[in-house]
């Protein structure tokens, strides 16, 4: 639908006003030279060069409120705001551009609002702060919602800013009144943190600031403000008497006290504990406690893989060995981990049965902002599991009192068995990584590739870089195969797994890693690069480095398996399930499609020898600062 603020006849780019005030003057002067044209031949006087017409001076605002706007941004640390362009916030993009010079924030140009949300989700895990998104009205904040709900549910901090036109008696009639509504942020407030509609300036910047100490604590979500067109676009009333309030950050919630001691002294005397992590860390810092606590403890750790939590080559990581773990648990500690009944028991599928994984009398303890803004509508709350403690606060601010408690509690004896315990752990580890290197090589020289050997390839090529893997959930084997030490290598999915948003993610985090030197690869699934294939488009004209090698099963394949699992549940062929599922007759040729937006193309590639070489000359773009993709032909998992 289009999104101009003019007449549906006319194109979705509207004119800025001035502009449209100089076609007037334009069309008076030709009105007269028209006359002039049929006047008689005898009142014709002799040609002169008519002069240039020109604007009243009232027609120019010099100090529109977008320019102010402008200002704020800046002052919150806006770097980046990501946008679908728009009549909307037209005059805020302008004064960006032309008033603030394109910088802090700077424009990122996207060709779906899809992809500006989802850039400024995975922008925020790597860079630690929030990024802005502007849509338009009603259409763009609808097509941003998706990605909205798969941030909310990632818990990442985004600024959103979405126009609209609250005064019914200077909108445009037509499309500019269809685009706009009572109350915008109706749609998406169950899955936004916080948001406002200012209608002054002075409102605009205290809600701006407001929203950016909202986010930033946690437990962070997206926040929105609507961004008035009139306020935009109207002169600065009073200009002398607005204020930008101190930009200020709160202190991130701590776990209470006494219930840290608590936990600390069921930690330490509990024979078998198990540490499980999803969210508890949002920077290295977090990770380094995070090896402190275990070590203190001699307890394995199961990183759920929705951040980087634990390194993977620590003696207690057992991160895929969850269940085994769980089952001999006499006490489990929780850390942020959104769906603690789905870890604490087994469900069989399609027959909607359960077991707990663990024992009778198996002590639970959580510590999680989970609890503390949940809406009622979006179940991304999970199902309720009971806890034996449960401490309301943020895991990284809470883990050096719980650090300090436990080794205080600490007895020499008990210093012992926990060295013991290490050992036994250590040799779990070591088992377990000896398996995946033998499972990784099933299948080695097949075609099409396997997972596993994607991951091996890519590996070989990055090794010796500085490197992220920012949406890390999508090929398992690079969570089994490379070492993952740093919090910015490995950061998670989508959030809520909604399709489309894992190249966009990527990209986003890309943008925050093209500052730091950070080589930033990514695994595209192929369904999900085809809802929006325009970010390769913004790769290219942004000059984001990232290597995107395709995971190219030419079909839903997770949906494969569902239609598969419902065949044969029902007694019925199974050689069917790929109707409707299936992405082929014709296949797509991804490395044409990013050649043509501007991106280094290789492929399909079907030989599996073929995709070494091929990932080191993409690399040989992607350290030029240039995107590259390289399409393989890959197993389903």
């Amino acid at each position: 639908m289009s999104k101009d603020r003019n007449d549906t006849r006319l194109d979705r780019r509207s004119f800025l006003k001035g502009a449209a005030a100089t076609g007037a003057v334009v069309a008076a002067t030709g009105a007269r030279i028209a006359a002039a044209a049929e006047a008689p031949a005898d009142a014709a006087k002799p040609a002169t060069k008519p002069a240039a017409p020109k604007l009243p001076s009232e027609t120019f605002i010099t100090n529109p409120g977008s320019d102010f706007m402008a200002d704020v941004l800046k002052t919150i640390g806006l770097q980046y705001v990501a946008i679908n362009p728009a009549s909307g916030f037209r005059s805020l993009q302008e004064s960006i551009i032309n008033y603030s010079g394109n910088r802090n924030p700077e424009i990122i140009t996207c060709l779906h609002e899809e992809t500006a949300t989802h850039m400024a989700q995975g922008y925020a895990k790597a860079a630690g702060k929030p990024m802005g998104v502007m849509v338009h009205g009603t259409v763009g904040l609808q097509h941003a919602s998706m990605a909205l709900y798969n941030a909310w549910v990632d818990r990442v901090p985004m600024m959103m800013f979405a126009s609209n036109g609250i005064d019914a008696t200077t909108r445009r009639p037509g499309v500019e009144t269809i685009h706009s509504a009572q109350d915008p942020a109706a749609m998406v407030r169950e899955f936004v943190k916080w948001d406002d509609q200012p209608a002054s300036l002075q409102h605009f910047a205290e809600s701006a600031v407001r929203a950016y100490r909202i986010t930033m604590t946690a437990p962070m979500e997206p926040v929105m403000i609507c961004l008035d067109m009139e306020l935009q676009e109207h002169p600065i009333p009073n200009a002398g008497k607005l204020r930008i309030p101190q930009v200020t950050r709160l202190s991130q919630p701590q776990g209470d006290s006494s219930a840290l001691r608590e936990a600390a002294k069921l930690l330490v005397a509990a024979e078998k504990p198990v540490i499980v992590a999803d969210r508890a860390c949002r920077s290295q810092q977090g990770v380094n406690l995070m090896v402190e606590l275990a070590e203190a403890l001699g307890a394995p750790v199961v990183n759920n893989g929705w951040r980087m939590n634990f390194p993977n080559t620590h003696d207690l990581d057992v991160s895929f060995l969850r269940q085994t773990m769980l089952r001999d648990a006499d006490l489990v500690l929780l850390l942020e981990v959104n769906d603690p009944w789905g870890n604490l028991n087994s469900f069989s599928d399609p027959y909607k049965t359960y077991r707990p994984v663990i024992k009778p009398g198996t002590k639970v303890i959580t510590i999680s902002m989970q609890d503390v803004y949940h809406k009622s509508n979006y179940q991304d709350f999970q199902r309720f599991m009971p806890a034996d403690l449960a401490i309301g606060g943020d895991t990284e601010a809470s883990l050096p009192d719980l650090i300090e408690a436990v080794k205080r509690a600490t007895t020499g004896e008990r210093k012992a068995a926990f060295a013991e315990r290490i050992k036994a752990v250590a040799k779990m580890h070591r088992d377990m990584k000896s398996r995946d290197k033998e499972r990784a090589a099933l299948g080695w020289d097949a075609s099409p590739v396997s997972t596993a050997r994607l991951a091996a390839e890519m590996w070989n090529v990055i090794k010796n870089e500085k490197w992220a893997l920012p949406v890390s959930d999508r090929i398992p084997w690079a969570r089994r195969l490379w070492p993952v030490t740093e919090y910015y290598q490995m950061l998670g999915g989508s959030g809520a797994a909604g399709v489309g948003g894992n190249g966009p993610i990527a990209l986003g985090a890309a943008l925050a890693n093209k500052d730091k030197g950070i080589l930033t690869v990514h695994f595209q699934p192929d369904g999900d690069l085809m809802y929006a294939p325009g970010l390769l488009w913004t790769a290219a004209y942004h000059k984001i480095p990232i290597l995107m090698l395709m995971h190219n099963n030419r079909g839903y394949h997770q949906e494969i398996m569902h239609v598969q699992r419902m065949a044969a549940l029902h007694n019925r062929p199974q050689a069917t399930a790929r109707i409707g599922t299936e992405i082929t007759n014709p296949d797509i040729d991804f490395a044409k499609l990013a050649q043509s937006m501007g991106v280094w193309a290789e492929g399909p590639v079907t030989d599996p020898a073929k995709v070494g070489p091929a990932l080191k000359r993409a690399m040989a773009e992607v350290k030029e600062g240039r995107p590259a993709l390289i399409d393989v032909v890959c197993q389903g998992r």
